[in-house]
């Protein structure tokens, strides 16, 4: 089960301060990982600490950053900046098999402020997720196969959008990075693997061969909304 995760204490100044010091460097920043203190708090809903052309430059060295990594997500915690922003697209090539398991389709770029996911229905999803600030490991994690989204564009726009399959995925988890949440509290932690391992002895489209030789439950632990 998940803590509750203590709110930012950065002032909007500071929010600001930190944004602009992080454009300013003329280089793309580091992905902070496990550990730092932005990943575990509840970042501030954004309600215009950043003036419009600031909030323009953030999201596209954002998504500099994620498809530097590469990555098909990434939330400003993740550049140490505790602010209610994600952006995710999925424009990769996956195996035809892969892709249909896991119900994989293209995803749009969008940046998405303040967002919010419910389940929709009752089915329910596991697979090996990985993520950009635990370098090097992943784990299964049981996730709701349908959510509705609510979040506001960076116009301003509020929108309610519904995802399912591994879109569905990504945007439960980068709305969970906003909370403070790492996949690591959801995931079923006897199917913890580096990547070496996995390639070595899980990389497969599902997760049954995982599932019997590590040993572990594939239904949810701890699933709430994030």
């Amino acid at each position: 089960m998940t803590h509750a995760a203590p709110g930012t204490t950065l002032t909007a100044e500071q929010i600001r301060e930190l944004v602009e010091h992080i454009l300013s460097a003329g280089t793309l920043p580091p992905i902070v990982q496990a550990g730092h203190p932005a990943l575990r708090q509840r970042a501030a809903a954004f309600d215009g600490q950043l003036p419009a052309d600031q909030l323009a430059r953030l999201i596209d060295l954002m998504r500099q950053v994620m498809h530097e990594a590469p990555g098909v997500g990434l939330a400003a915690p993740q550049l140490g900046i505790p602010l209610q922003l994600a952006v995710v697209e999925d424009q990769f090539d996956v195996d035809p098999e892969a892709a249909a398991l896991r119900q994989r389709n293209p995803l749009e770029f969008l940046a998405v402020l303040n967002p919010r996911y419910t389940a929709q229905g009752s089915g329910v999803a596991s697979f090996y997720e990985g993520c950009l600030s635990l370098n090097g490991l992943q784990a299964v994690v049981a996730r709701p196969e349908s959510v509705l989204l609510e979040f506001e564009t960076p116009d301003g726009v509020a929108v309610q959008r519904e995802f399912s399959g591994w879109q569905a995925r990504i945007v439960q988890h980068e709305t969970d990075h906003l909370n403070g949440i790492l996949y690591l509290d959801r995931a079923q932690l006897r199917s913890l693997s580096t990547n070496t391992e996995y390639a070595a002895h899980w990389a497969e489209a599902g997760i049954s061969r995982a599932r019997q030789g590590l040993g572990f439950d594939d239904g949810p632990a701890g699933i709430s909304a994030g």
